[in-house]
This record gives C-alpha cells, sequence and structure tokens, in this order.
C-alpha cells in the first residue's frame, strides 16, 4: 500500500485534498496530515512515507525547504497558488504539482502520473526539480548589478511578553520551532517569526552556515565537530550543552572543520 503525509498550513485545504485524494485513490494511505513545515520535516524523516504534498508557502520551513532535506526516497508533489503561467516550469521539467483550489480533474491527472513514477525504478530527480522550483522564486540581482547586501546584525525577538534587541554575533543558532524561529544565545532561548530560508540570505555567510533543513549555526561559536559510528556528523557549540546534527545536504561545508 502506498503512504502518503500531507502538510498544509491552512486545515480545511488539507482536509479538502485529503478528502479528494480519497476518492481518486482509495488505496492511498494517508499517515499524517502537518500543519507547517517543521513538522512535516520530522513525520518524513519518521514515517518515510512514499509520498509527500507539500504546500510551497508554510511558516517555519516552506515546502521547498521541507523537498530539499528529504533524505529517503519519499516523492514529492508540490501545492501551489502559483497561477497557470508559472507553473509551466513544473511541466517544463515533468514535475508533480496541484494548484491551489485543487481541482478533481488536475488532481486526477497527479495521481495518474505519481502512480507511474513509483511504479518505474527510482530516479534521481531531486536537483531538476529543486531547480525547477528556484527558477519560479523571486531572483536575487546578481553581484554585477548590484552592491553587496547589508548584513543582519539585530533581531528583534520576543521571550514571552518582553521583546529584546539581540546582536546577531551573540547568536549560537537559529532553529525553525512550529510556526517560529527560535533564536538561541549563551543565556537564554527567544523567538522570531522570520522563516530559515529568509535568514540565511540576511545574515553573513562567513559566519553563518546552514546546517540543517531547519538550522542555521554562527561559526563564531563552534566548538568542534564529532562523527558516530555511522559516519554522521554532528556541531558541538560553546554555551550549548547539545549536539547539533548535520545533515547530508550540508556536510560539505563542515569538511575543512
Amino acid at each position: 500500500m502506498t503512504t502518503c503525509l500531507i502538510a498544509d498550513d491552512e486545515p480545511h485545504l488539507a482536509r479538502a485534498l485529503a478528502a479528494e485524494l480519497g476518492r481518486l485513490w482509495p488505496e492511498l494511505q494517508i499517515v499524517h496530515t502537518a500543519r507547517h513545515g517543521a513538522e512535516a520535516a520530522e513525520r518524513i524523516a519518521a514515517l518515510q512515507p512514499d509520498l509527500a504534498f507539500l504546500d510551497i508557502q508554510m511558516p517555519g520551513l516552506t515546502g521547498l525547504e521541507v523537498a530539499q532535506g528529504i533524505e529517503g526516497r519519499t516523492r514529492v508533489v508540490f501545492v501551489t497558488a502559483y497561477d497557470e503561467y508559472a507553473v509551466q516550469a513544473f511541466e517544463h521539467e515533468a514535475l508533480d504539482y496541484v494548484l491551489k483550489p485543487v481541482r478533481t480533474e488536475r488532481l486526477a491527472a497527479t495521481v495518474q502520473r505519481v502512480q507511474k513514477a513509483l511504479a518505474a525504478p527510482p530516479a534521481e530527480d531531486g536537483p531538476a526539480l529543486l531547480a525547477a522550483l528556484q527558477r519560479l522564486l523571486p531572483r536575487a540581482p546578481d553581484a554585477a548589478s548590484a552592491a553587496a547586501p547589508e548584513r543582519l546584525r539585530w533581531v528583534r525577538a520576543s521571550q514571552g511578553e518582553l521583546m529584546h534587541q539581540v546582536p546577531v554575533e551573540d547568536v549560537l543558532f537559529f532553529q525553525a520551532d512550529d510556526k517560529y524561529t527560535c533564536v538561541r544565545t549563551a543565556d537564554r532561548e527567544l523567538l522570531i517569526r522570520t522563516p530559515i530560508a529568509e535568514l540565511v540570505q540576511q545574515l553573513d555567510p562567513a559566519d553563518f552556515v546552514q546546517a540543517h533543513r531547519s538550522t542555521i549555526v554562527n561559526l563564531r561559536h563552534l566548538a568542534g565537530t564529532r562523527r558516530d559510528e555511522a559516519s554522521r556528523l554532528f556541531l558541538r557549540v560553546r554555551g550549548h550543552a547539545q549536539e547539533l546534527p548535520v545533515s547530508r545536504a550540508y556536510v560539505h561545508l563542515f569538511r575543512s572543520m
């Protein structure tokens, strides 16, 4: 039996998609419905479903970031609100998508395509899929036509009812948590609403490196690294007792450390 996960921060749309899939593909088993990107990433890693319907725009982690962090063989169908012209990029790359609001005839075509893909030998289509999606996202000015962007120096973060102005140099790491991003310093934990994808673009890459789909580490506070018996890489950070895992997609960034 084919297993499936649905991720959408709009519960009524997730329920509608699940109901429509139940009619079009009765044998499909929906094992979990995630409310945001961080939950989707965690449940995909734990459940290893055959298929995941991921909304592109979700708090915490976007569907794109979730897909980029998948290390198993879970295949992805993106749910998007882009108009018909934009999603031609998906068609050009032979990718699967569902356009909001979901139309039965379009979803039926997607189900047929996915069933064929799952029946065929695994293909290494991840890089092409992500490259196509990146072309749909707003393009940053190239180096020749724009000055270097001003890097983030402070974050305004909440701790309970209080707001704090935190220098980024004091941040040990940022980590996606539910609908927020956790800002961890040596002596406290605060919250901001800026997703990891946006923070990566705003922080100085000389100091801040992404270690996981949900984690950005400040290299100034990096104490060392460790590999376990399965060759998985972990980071030790000064001022933080627990080690931070590095996903395979980002291990190459730490090879010289």
